[in-house]
């Protein structure tokens, strides 16, 4: 089962942040002030949303009894890590902390950046799964 909720909370990752991501999202999720966290608050209210209707879509499938009370904790992680991660200063830090100035000037960062969204869903994944 872990396999499978894993997938598609991938999924729905990849959905969200690349065909589902407006441009305004993209240009403003990490800018300061409010405009900056609307844009990103529904930039990861995607993710919750895509996430959620496919986890509803395996378990309607697939027969998965996911109890509601933590599926619903497993996609606000997901959306919160989402918008934090996306707020990019903790990318950056954890680059510098790394020593990684070099990689993240040569487009490192948003390698760095999925890894770290991918071990959210990881995590959501384990927890929905034990």
């Amino acid at each position: 089962m872990f396999a499978d909720i894993a997938f598609l909370l991938y999924l729905g990752h990849l959905i969200a942040d690349y065909p589902l991501q407006t441009d305004h999202q993209a240009e403003h999720k990490a800018g300061p002030g409010l405009a900056g966290w609307r844009a990103n608050l529904s930039h990861a209210t995607t993710h919750v949303v895509v996430c959620g209707l496919l986890l509803a879509l395996g378990a309607a499938v697939l027969g998965w009894r996911l109890p509601v009370l933590p599926a619903l904790a497993a996609l606000v992680w997901i959306g919160a890590t989402h918008a934090v991660i996306d707020r990019r200063w903790p990318v950056a830090a954890w680059m510098r902390w790394a020593r990684q100035e070099s990689w993240a000037a040569a487009g490192g960062t948003a390698h760095v950046d999925q890894t770290a969204h991918i071990a959210a869903l990881v995590v959501a994944a384990l927890c929905l799964s034990a």
